[in-house]
């Protein structure tokens, strides 16, 4: 057999194998309405596209969210379990060249900084897809908002005087 058949050969057999994680690409950007200054209680959004690169077939794709506080001494994975009940996305197939899209909402529960990074992977494959990486700071909310104190701060000494004096003068 001639060389070059050897590698039409090989070229076809490898255009018939599913094709790996490694063939997607994702894209990860914050949503254009969220907060410049999130804070504690604040919704973020972001958005990602899923994009098959190879030649072939990519089955089973799983994608998925995942979070990291990346504060000085306080590095650790978060449970997303109170700041997104979104699964993991999936899809059948995606052909060559196709994308999955996705949003990713989240809810601010705590104060710091952190990374978000979408993963994809495919069911049979052994290779994990991921985004660039998007980071964020959440303020700490303050617990003493002055607008509610304030009135209430003045209206019950002003109430206990006049409730003193309406005692005075029907006694």
């Amino acid at each position: 057999m001639r060389r070059w058949h050897i590698v039409v050969v090989l070229a076809l057999i490898l255009q018939t194998l599913p094709a790996r994680a490694g063939d997607l690409s994702i894209e990860l950007a914050p949503d254009a309405k969220n907060p410049p200054a999130p804070q504690m209680g604040d919704n973020l959004s972001f958005h990602s596209i899923i994009r098959s690169n190879g030649p072939a077939t990519v089955e089973g794709v799983i994608a998925w969210l995942s979070l990291v506080q990346i504060d000085p001494g306080r590095e650790q994975p978060v449970d997303l379990e109170d700041w997104s009940a979104h699964k993991a996305v999936t899809a059948a197939a995606l052909d060559a060249g196709e994308t999955l899209e996705a949003d990713w909402p989240l809810r601010l529960i705590q104060a710091g900084t952190y990374r978000v990074v979408v993963s994809a992977a495919n069911r049979d494959g052994v290779d994990l897809a991921t985004s660039p990486f998007e980071d964020f700071v959440v303020r700490e909310k303050p617990v003493v908002e002055s607008q509610r104190v304030l009135p209430v701060a003045l209206a019950i000494p002003i109430l206990i005087g006049i409730a003193m004096s309406w005692r005075r003068w029907n006694a």
